[in-house]
C-alpha cells in the first residue's frame, strides 16, 4: 500500500478504494511502500480507518545509503524526502557519511513508529543488510 498514493492512481480516494478491495478479497495485513516522513504514514492510517480498512498496516522503511538515492527514490517510488533529511545528505561528502545520516534518520523514524503503535517494521534492505542491522541494534 502507498502512504503517498500509488503513482498510477488518479487520486488518493481511488487508491484507497482499490486498497479496500484488496482487504475485502482477503488481505490480512498491508505493508507500505517506503516513506521517509512518519506523518505521511500516520495520515495514511487515519485515511484507512475512515475508509474502514481495518487490518494491520506495516510501515516500510528504507535507509538512504547513497547520495544518488536522494534523486532516484522519489522518482521511482513516488515518495517525498523531507527537507531536513535531504539537506543533511546534500552536505555529505562521502557515501559513508550519507549512510550514517540514513541510519540515524531511520533509527529516529523507527523509534517513533514503535512508540506510536506500529505493529511491526518492514525494512527494504535493497542489498544493504548491514545498514538494517545497525538500525535494528539501536531500535530493538
Amino acid at each position: 500500500c502507498y502512504p503517498e498514493k500509488h503513482q498510477d492512481a488518479p487520486n488518493v480516494k481511488s487508491d484507497l478504494n482499490f486498497l479496500k478491495r484488496k482487504v475485502e478479497a482477503g488481505a490480512e495485513f498491508l505493508t507500505t511502500q517506503m516513506f521517509f516522513d512518519n506523518s505521511k504514514y500516520f495520515d495514511f492510517l487515519d485515511k484507512c480507518k475512515a475508509a474502514e480498512i481495518n487490518v494491520p498496516i506495516i510501515p516500510g522503511i528504507k535507509p538512504i545509503t547513497k547520495k544518488n538515492q536522494l534523486y532516484l527514490l522519489p522518482k521511482i517510488f513516488n515518495t517525498d524526502i523531507p527537507f531536513e533529511l535531504s539537506n543533511e545528505i546534500e552536505k555529505a561528502k562521502t557515501d559513508d557519511q550519507v549512510k550514517q545520516i540514513g541510519i540515524e534518520w531511520c533509527v529516529e523514524q523507527c523509534k517513533e513508529l514503535k512508540a506510536k503503535g506500529a505493529p511491526v517494521l518492514h525494512f527494504y534492505t535493497m542489498g544493504f543488510a548491514e545498514t538494517t542491522r545497525a538500525i535494528a541494534k539501536e531500535v530493538f
